[in-house]
């Protein structure tokens, strides 16, 4: 497979066999390496093979291997000859990222951190089954789908506030309940309000570095602020919905004759019943994680006051954005010197919109949408914005994170023989989880350094960097 670098920070796969676009990857020559030998870069090079795909097939810098698309995967589809893939959104529809801010420095915060940190790991569900999770009718769970956040801030689990600074304002339209199936809705009644396992976490921090002032003031950050970072999805009811359609979607491509390098892109057209059906059960998927974030952000308010024994309005933990990363969304972009409306994939990437987008919250207008990018629990995340040249590059795009550098088999041999917690520990950092092997399992070496695909981004164009955070504390299932 040939590379051809046509920027600081990207790379070109032309056109060949059935490819009907070329492919495009964002990364240092530095990183290249490895993202060769994960043989992603292949699989962005079959999604280029897809019907309707406009433009290029694109990569982020955090991406490896997934399902189907790589993670950090984005294309863009026409709405009269393009598909709808479920292994170009995901098993975990709509994971995503809240970074929340509070009125509270470090030094604050840090004497009864230990204090906080189990009162999140109580209040807070994590883990496979998550038990102690928000219970509700599986009618319930149908207005749940159907109103996203505002269902549970209607319910006094959270502040009108949120609505503003959550992408679709927390409910995305086009939710059909009836798309969903019983298994689903049987596995998403128990798991509202719950982080769940693996790469998902809540992470107490601070503001470590600003590196854009004027950004950083209208997001209102500064410096030793402290900050909450959760990082969930939609749970069992969103695997399971990528689950029941991936069957739906192997006949479709046999009914529609699409011609695929894997099965694992198993797809239909966008306008046909059955990518219709994928497209509203996974609108209540994206629907049920929105929600399912608010409760959490509400149980976090909670446990900062019993912790540090402050009224709610001395913490001031407001929500600064909250970003989707597994999602396919419909969109008006340019294309070809006319705006084009678009059926856009980001599989492991963020919405990254520039300065003026009418989605952009209005007290944002003259930065662009804040873009969060987490990293791992023990180093540092980033608050970045969107740009013009992402919206004229990668259809508003940007990375969702880190990306893993080791398999969890992986990591958890190079874990054996060390105490991970402590070492964490003496670094300032403490973690809860609910096993040592999810904690090994998600050790620092098994990521990227964020900051590395940060300044891809950045050296692309893709986004602004604003500010890092570094962990005070974390829980993680």
């Amino acid at each position: 497979m040939q590379f051809h670098q046509i920027g600081a920070a990207l790379w070109e796969i032309p056109p060949e066999g059935g490819m009907r676009v070329p492919a495009r990857i964002y990364a240092t020559p530095k990183m290249l390496d490895a993202i060769r030998n994960d043989n992603a870069s292949q699989q962005a090079a079959n999604v280029a093979h897809l019907p309707g795909i406009v433009n290029y097939s694109l990569a982020m810098p955090d991406i490896h291997w997934g399902y189907g698309f790589p993670i950090g995967g984005v294309a863009a589809f026409d709405l009269k000859t393009g598909v709808i893939s479920p292994g170009g959104v995901g098993y975990d529809i709509n994971c995503g990222v809240r970074l929340m801010v509070s009125r509270l420095t470090r030094a604050e915060v840090t004497p009864r951190l230990r204090e906080l940190v189990n009162q999140l790991f109580r209040d807070v569900p994590t883990g496979v089954g998550s038990a102690g999770a928000l219970s509700v009718s599986e009618d319930e769970l149908k207005r749940v789908v159907a109103r996203g956040a505002r269902w549970a801030v209607e319910r006094g689990l959270g502040e009108e506030s949120d609505l503003e600074y959550i992408e679709e304002h927390g409910c995305i339209a086009g939710a059909e309940p009836a798309r969903v199936s019983a298994r689903a809705w049987e596995r998403g009644r128990g798991q509202l309000g719950t982080l769940g396992s693996g790469n998902h976490f809540l992470e107490v921090g601070y503001v470590s570095e600003v590196f854009d002032a004027r950004a950083a003031q209208v997001l209102g950050l500064h410096p030793d602020q402290v900050t909450v970072i959760i990082h969930c999805g939609s749970r069992g009811f969103g695997y399971q919905v990528c689950e029941d359609y991936l069957s739906v979607m192997d006949r479709a491509v046999k009914k529609y004759g699409i011609e695929l390098p894997d099965r694992q892109l198993a797809c239909a057209p966008v306008d046909s019943e059955e990518g219709q059906a994928y497209w509203g059960a996974m609108q209540c998927a994206v629907n049920y994680a929105f929600a399912n974030r608010q409760v959490i952000a509400h149980h976090t308010r909670r446990a900062f006051e019993h912790a540090l024994g402050l009224d709610r309005h001395a913490i001031g933990l407001r929500t600064v954005y909250e970003v989707a990363h597994n999602i396919a969304k419909f969109e008006w972009h340019p294309v070809e010197g006319r705006e084009v409306k678009l059926c856009i994939h980001r599989k492991g990437a963020t919405r990254a919109f520039a300065p003026g987008r009418k989605e952009v919250p209005s007290a944002y207008q003259a930065i662009g949408q804040p873009v969060l990018i987490p990293g791992d629990m023990g180093r540092y995340s980033y608050v970045l914005t969107g740009t013009e040249q992402a919206m004229i590059q990668t259809f508003g795009s940007t990375c969702h994170g880190a990306g893993r550098a080791l398999s969890r088999v992986k990591a958890k041999q190079m874990a054996r023989g060390r105490n991970i917690l402590q070492e964490l520990e003496q670094r300032g950092i403490l973690v809860r989880g609910q096993s040592r092997r999810t904690v090994d399992e998600e050790i620092s070496e098994a990521y990227k350094d964020v900051s590395s695909v940060v300044d891809a981004c950045a050296l692309a164009g893709i986004s602004n960097k604003v500010a890092q955070l570094r962990p005070l504390g974390c829980i993680k299932g």
